[in-house]
């Protein structure tokens, strides 16, 4: 066992010192493109500025022929694309694959000053990040990278939401934890094909209301259990939460509805799949600016944040300042990127 004085010293010599904290970058949606895929990878320019996270995809989407191809070509697209404030990430190969390892020790040597994250799928314990992180290590100081590639760990599989706490909790790294639900539903041997998403299937009924009355039903949500117990891991340790992909592009409604739960549950941001899904993750995932400026007006009526006042009928008290104060915090982060958001903030709260 390491001594908790050890926990922040680098893992290899010459290696940066560990962050100390996760620092919160606003990442709405985190945008997968193939860079193998010419006319996909000619667009990144165009899209960066759109989006929170770019993520190069080198792993499931990708066929076993093109693997070389992907992540050559992320190199590439690295190499000569000026992201600004955008973040790249990449999504390597699983550990048990024959890819990852030429994944990692090609981008860290090649790329690591521009990646900002590692995003590693079907992990299912906290040795897969002891490994990753002992590994990165060795590959910034060979590489001379100055500052630590962060991780990002996948839920995709029962074993890893079983252990998902120790996941959150592996290493200094850890930047936060997405739920992958078509691997996770296949090793649950959950009944559904679906990539995310509600299932017609999973409902309530309504008590009955006498002979031959009709009973109402109402769709349930398969992956509120999952995403609350992944917020909470994430909570814990400092780290931030995320959903998934929503595989069904053309139906934008469930999509919004998707996000929308897994941000009312305090994921920070989701995958999007299609430049469709941009705009949602981007609306969703950004409170609305009069619950902004009602926020903003608490935390004004609060002053230090004791004892307790009363705001149009509705007591607030020190866990509603809480409340306000995360979402205000989450605003300002926004804001500072996304003009059109900081006048409607702005906008708000003058009315």
């Amino acid at each position: 066992m390491r001594s908790p004085k050890d926990f922040f010293r680098p893992l290899a010599v010459g290696a940066p010192a560990p962050v100390r904290e996760v620092p919160f970058r606003p990442s709405r949606m985190i945008h997968f493109f193939d860079p193998g895929n010419e006319k996909m990878a000619a667009k990144v320019p165009a899209i960066a500025p759109t989006v929170d996270v770019l993520l190069g995809n080198l792993e499931d989407a990708v066929a076993a022929d093109r693997k070389e191809a992907a992540r050559s070509g992320l190199v590439g697209i690295a190499r000569t694309t000026d992201f600004g404030d955008t973040q790249l990430w990449t999504r390597v190969n699983s550990l048990d694959s024959p890819w990852v390892l030429d994944d990692l020790v090609t981008l860290v040597t090649e790329i690591g000053d521009k990646l900002d994250v590692i995003m590693v799928p079907k992990v299912e314990g906290a040795e897969d990040i002891h490994y990753v992180d002992r590994l990165l290590a060795q590959l910034e100081a060979k590489a001379g990278v100055q500052r630590p590639i962060l991780v990002h760990a996948i839920l995709e599989t029962a074993t890893g939401v079983a252990n998902v706490e120790e996941i959150a909790g592996a290493s200094p790294r850890m930047q936060g934890i997405s739920l992958g639900p078509a691997d996770l539903a296949a090793s649950r041997r959950m009944k559904t094909t679906r990539v995310g998403g509600g299932h017609p299937g999973y409902l309530v009924r309504e008590d009955p209301r006498g002979e031959d009355q009709p009973r109402a039903t109402y769709q349930q949500d398969l992956w509120h259990y999952t995403i609350a117990r992944m917020v909470d891991a994430c909570a814990a340790h400092g780290i931030l939460p995320y959903y998934g992909p929503f595989g069904d592009i053309r139906d934008t409604v469930a999509c919004e509805d998707q996000f929308r739960n897994a941000f009312l549950l305090g994921c920070v941001g989701a995958w999007s799949l299609h430049p469709v899904q941009i705009d949602i993750a981007k609306k969703v995932f950004s409170p609305a600016p009069a619950d902004v400026a009602w926020a903003r007006r608490v935390i004004a009526a609060m002053g230090d944040g004791t004892g307790a006042v009363m705001i149009d009928g509705k007591m607030q008290d020190d866990a509603t300042y809480k409340q306000c104060q995360v979402v205000a915090r989450l605003a300002d982060e926004l804001a500072a990127r996304d003009p059109e958001l900081a006048d409607a903030y702005a906008a708000a709260e003058k009315e």
